[in-house]
């Protein structure tokens, strides 16, 4: 494989690695924004 070949597969998944862990974080995110919210609900109904 030449090295400008070697080079774009190199980029493209160090890009595609990039958006699918954006996507992970952003997930995790509104997971643990739907957990507080769910904590802070039961603690104000005592």
């Amino acid at each position: 494989m030449n090295t400008t070949k070697f080079f774009w597969v190199c980029l493209a998944l160090l890009a595609s690695a990039s958006l699918s862990a954006c996507n992970t974080v952003k997930g995790m995110g509104q997971d643990v924004q739907k957990a507080g919210t769910a904590i802070e609900n039961a603690a104000t109904k005592k």
